[in-house]
C-alpha cells in the first residue's frame, strides 16, 4: 500500500500526464489549468477569470452561463466531495481547453472505492439517459425532495449533463488500493 507522501506524489503526477494529454491536442488552447486545493476563494477567482476569458474571446453569452455553470458545479463536486489526504487536503484539478468554437473542462480529485462506485452507476444512468430524460430526473428528483446522505439532492452530474447538453465522459486512475484519481471531461459546443 501506497504512504501518504507517495500517494500525493503519485496525484501529482497523474495531474502531469493528464495535463501533458489534455494541453497538447492539435489545434487546442489551454485557457486555464489549476492543480492542487479548492478555497472557496479560489473557487471564485477562477470563476471570475474564467468569465474574463470567455468575453474576451467573444464567446455567446449563453455559453459563458452554460460554462460558467458547469465550472461552478465541478469545483463545487471537489470542495464537497473529494478525499482528503493525510494534511487533511482535498487536492484536484480543473483545466478548459478551447478548440473549434467547443470548450473542453477536466475536472479531477482523488475518491475511495464506495465513491468509485456510486460515481460510475450515476455517471453511466446519466449519460444513458436522453437530454429530455435528464430534465424528467431533474425535475423528479427536486419534486420528490430526495436527499443524499450530505444532505444534498445528488444533482451536481443531472446539472452538468444538462448544462453542457453533453455526455460526461469519465475515468479513473490508480492510485492506491483504495483509492482512485477520478477524472471527468465535458464539452460543451456553441
Amino acid at each position: 500500500m501506497a504512504t501518504q507522501k507517495e500517494l500525493h506524489t503519485d496525484v501529482n503526477g497523474i495531474f502531469q500526464e493528464l495535463h501533458s494529454k489534455f494541453s497538447e491536442r492539435e489545434g487546442a488552447y489551454l485557457l486555464m489549468s489549476h492543480f492542487g486545493e479548492f478555497s472557496q476563494d479560489l473557487v471564485n477567482s477562477l470563476s471570475e477569470g474564467l468569465e474574463y476569458i470567455m468575453r474576451s474571446n467573444n464567446a455567446p453569452k449563453i455559453l459563458t452561463k452554460r460554462m460558467f455553470s458547469v465550472m461552478i458545479e465541478g469545483l463545487q463536486n471537489i470542495r464537497l466531495h473529494g478525499a482528503r489526504n493525510h494534511e487533511n487536503k482535498q487536492l484536484g484539478h480543473v483545466m478548459i481547453m478551447e478548440s473549434n468554437d467547443e470548450y473542453t473542462v477536466s475536472i479531477g480529485n482523488v475518491v475511495d472505492t464506495k465513491s468509485k462506485v456510486v460515481l460510475t452507476n450515476h455517471l453511466n444512468m446519466i449519460n444513458n439517459m436522453s437530454h429530455q430524460e435528464v430534465k424528467d430526473y431533474y425535475i423528479s428528483v427536486l419534486t420528490n425532495g430526495v436527499t443524499t446522505e450530505k444532505g444534498g439532492a445528488g444533482l451536481g452530474f443531472v446539472t452538468l449533463a444538462l448544462k453542457s447538453q453533453s455526455t460526461i465522459e469519465f475515468d479513473f486512475i490508480d492510485c492506491d488500493t483504495d483509492r482512485y484519481y477520478f477524472e471527468m471531461c465535458i464539452t460543451l459546443s456553441q
